[in-house]
């Protein structure tokens, strides 16, 4: 997620870094929707799956993988777990042998829960890495963060109309983002998870959630009939929970960084550090947005 500011409300990202940020930002949106117009779901599996695979080489070191063959490894055991996601799923049937319900929600409910118990983590940090700061379970919790979310995108595009619910997911998180970044830069007082994040804010927070009813509302009012059994408290529901999700996303990585000594997973976004460091808000958001989607009957 963009940096906010710091709880005095100084700005902390130089003018030239906000450029670089802006500049790789508009380079990965554009990219991201192309490849949700005009590519199939079995190839955006493929291309998700890779991002995913970077994810995870960034991920290893966090766990304490630092030999390469255990990076290597890592990764392997990451992009497997993906395609086994794939094959149980049945993501490559088409629109009319698509997915089941009863495929997809268990794993979409078993990625929200872990991030349940993410969100007990960073409330209760530092006390509570002395429960997972061991490698097996920072490698665990990478898979945990990394396939759901996977798996939820491939869900996400599957739906019909093709790529919306996947674009309106992203659209919800960079709401949330730039509205907490703005917010929390202007009004930024109270420090909302001061031993994970110092640099966001409660007034930050709410000022995302703000931003982000706004757009459902103002979204709502232009669904199309097939949507009429949505009233707008259903969908400002899903909405929130989904950009609340996106915060925690971002905690929860940034935990385990910290806990690692390290303020980037990376380096390969020029401005925006690795992989994971964009990643970070949209793993936490994907699973809860499409699980939401389910139980809303969307």
């Amino acid at each position: 997620m963009v940096a906010e500011a710091s709880p005095t409300g100084s700005l902390q990202t130089a003018p030239s870094m906000l450029k670089q940020r802006v500049f790789t930002a508009v380079l990965m949106a554009a990219a991201f929707l192309l490849g949700v117009y005009w590519l199939s779901i079995p190839i955006l599996a493929f291309l998700f799956a890779l991002v995913i695979a970077l994810g995870a080489w960034e991920w290893a070191p966090l766990a304490g993988l630092n030999h390469p063959f255990s990076r290597v490894m890592y990764l392997a055991a990451i992009v497997f777990g993906a395609f086994m996601l794939y094959r149980y799923a049945e993501f490559g049937g088409g629109v009319a042998l698509g997915p089941e319900r009863e495929r997809v929600q268990p794993i979409l409910g078993a990625g929200c829960f872990w991030w349940c118990l993410a969100l007990l983590g960073v409330r209760s940090y530092p006390g509570s890495a002395g429960l997972w700061n061991t490698l097996v379970l920072r490698a665990c919790m990478g898979a945990l963060v990394l396939l759901p979310a996977w798996f939820a995108a491939i869900y996400l595009l599957w739906l019909e109309p093709r790529g919306v619910f996947m674009i309106a997911m992203v659209l919800i998180v960079a709401t949330a983002d730039i509205g907490a970044y703005f917010t929390g830069r202007a009004f930024g007082r109270h420090a909302l998870a001061p031993k994970v994040s110092p640099g966001k804010t409660w007034e930050g927070l709410w000022g995302g959630v703000f931003c982000v009813a706004l757009l459902c509302t103002a979204v709502w009012s232009f669904l199309p009939p097939r949507f009429d059994h949505l009233s707008l408290g259903v969908v400002l529901l899903v909405a929130l929970v989904t950009g609340l999700a996106s915060v925690l996303g971002d905690l929860t990585v940034s935990m385990v960084k910290r806990v690692g000594g390290v303020k980037d997973s990376g380096s390969l976004l020029p401005g925006h550090g690795g992989i994971l460091d964009r990643l970070d808000s949209l793993c936490a958001a994907a699973p809860t947005f499409a699980l939401s989607l389910l139980l809303a009957n969307f």
